[in-house]
Parts: structure tokens; C-alpha cells; sequence
């Protein structure tokens, strides 16, 4: 019964803010905070699901920027949890396909997030360009899943070197965001789930030091130390409550 009650408020929620979001979007499209914005209020969604989110935030990240934000990204209820951690100023970068999605799609594109198309190379290349450009120019931050693809409870995946390309091309520090284990934490008849940890690291300067490849192996290797941190926090604040 909780679950069928969560569901159906879930669903008219994400309907009436969706087109609110849009209709904020229409009247000022491609805003450089209008993914902070979405953020904020798609992470109403966590609550509703019984999940507590604690997010923790440096002073020099949300007083500095532009950066490169990489998340590890686990499963779909990321898109009511993870995204609490967008900051001012931040795009993301996703699938062009997802731009022919009813609602969500259209709202994705209009808050100003950069669409690439991951079939077509030559186009990726361009859109690598595309993004370094607009971070230059809008001084934008740019939120990365650089494993580009959901984790599902295997661990963290290997990193791709998109992030690390384009951090080193704007000479912007990397922030690691990192989220404490969400797959199978989530119980919709479950009233609750716990407590959910997203921490925001220190930026970390990404210099000519190491490759795109090195930096990509350097930060999985530091977000899987720091996740595992989280998890062991999360475990006594669980027991606690």
C-alpha cells in the first residue's frame, strides 16, 4: 500500500514540477543556473521515496568555478538523489537520444545541458570542442557520470577519459562527488531507507603531469577509496537511527 501511495504522488509530483521547469525554462532557456534549480526541486523526490540526504559541500567549491564535476552514477533513483549535488553555474552532458523523451527530454535541453552523439565520433570530437568553448566563454561548470553507464551494484567501472580531456583543455580543477551505495537501499513499501551521503571532494588541479588515461585511473582509484568511507559512515548512522 506505501509503495502504490508513493508511486502515484511520485508521478503527479514529477508531472506538475516538470511543467512548471519548463515553463521556468521557456522563459529563460539555457540559464546558467537552471540545472541547480531542476536539481533542487527533482531531489524533493528522495523524501518521498524515505531516503535521507546528506549533502556535504567545501566552501571553496560552492564559492569557486567553473569546474569539472565526475560523478560515480549507480542506478536511476540517481536522478532524485545525485542530482542535489548540481551546483550554480553547472551543465551536464548527456545523449542527444535523450532529447526526444516526452517532458524530461525537452526539459533537458532547455535548461542549457550539452547533448552529444555518441554514435557518431567525428560529432563527439566536435562536441568536445563545443564544451570546452562554452566553459571559456559562459565560465560554465560541466557535471560528468565518467563511467557512462550505470554501475547496477558491480562496483565502480572503469572511467572514460572525456572528463579529464576537457578538465586539462580549460586548465579547471576536478571535484569528485561522490555518493555513498544506493542500489537495493531503496524499498518503496519500506517507510525507511535510510541515509544517503553525497560528499563533494576538494578540487584537484589536473595538470600536464599525467595523461587523460593516468588522471582517469588516478581519480577512480581516490572516488572508490572515498565511496567506501561514506559506506562505512552510512552503516553507523543506520544503526544509530
Amino acid at each position: 500500500m506505501l509503495a502504490l501511495i508513493r508511486i502515484v504522488s511520485i508521478f503527479i509530483y514529477f508531472i506538475f514540477a516538470n511543467l512548471l521547469l519548463i515553463l521556468m525554462c521557456v522563459l529563460r532557456p539555457f540559464h546558467r543556473d537552471n540545472v541547480y534549480v531542476i536539481g533542487k526541486v527533482y531531489g524533493v523526490m528522495s523524501k518521498m521515496v524515505g531516503v535521507k540526504v546528506e549533502l556535504r559541500v567545501p566552501d571553496s567549491v560552492k564559492h569557486g568555478g567553473p569546474y569539472v564535476f565526475i560523478a560515480n552514477h549507480q542506478n536511476s533513483y540517481d536522478l532524485i538523489t545525485v542530482c542535489l549535488s548540481a551546483q550554480k553555474g553547472v551543465v551536464t552532458v548527456g545523449k542527444k537520444s535523450l532529447i526526444w523523451i516526452p517532458v524530461f527530454g525537452w526539459l533537458y535541453w532547455l535548461s542549457g545541458n550539452i547533448l552529444i552523439d555518441r554514435k557518431n565520433k567525428g560529432r563527439a570530437h566536435d562536441t568536445l570542442a563545443q564544451t570546452v568553448e562554452k566553459i571559456n566563454k559562459r565560465r560554465l561548470s560541466v557535471y560528468f557520470f565518467p563511467e557512462g553507464t550505470r554501475s547496477r551494484g558491480r562496483g565502480l567501472l572503469p572511467f572514460k577519459t572525456g572528463a579529464f580531456r576537457i578538465a586539462q583543455a580549460v586548465n579547471e580543477p576536478v571535484v569528485m562527488v561522490c555518493t555513498s551505495n544506493l542500489q537495493n537501499k531503496i524499498k518503496l513499501n519500506r517507510w525507511n531507507n535510510g541515509t544517503l551521503l553525497i560528499e563533494l571532494c576538494e578540487p584537484v588541479v589536473v595538470d600536464d603531469s599525467k595523461d587523460a588515461k593516468q588522471w582517469a585511473d588516478y581519480f577512480r582509484t581516490s572516488m572508490a577509496a572515498k565511496i567506501s568511507d561514506l559506506d562505512e559512515q552510512v552503516a553507523q548512522l543506520d544503526k544509530v537511527q
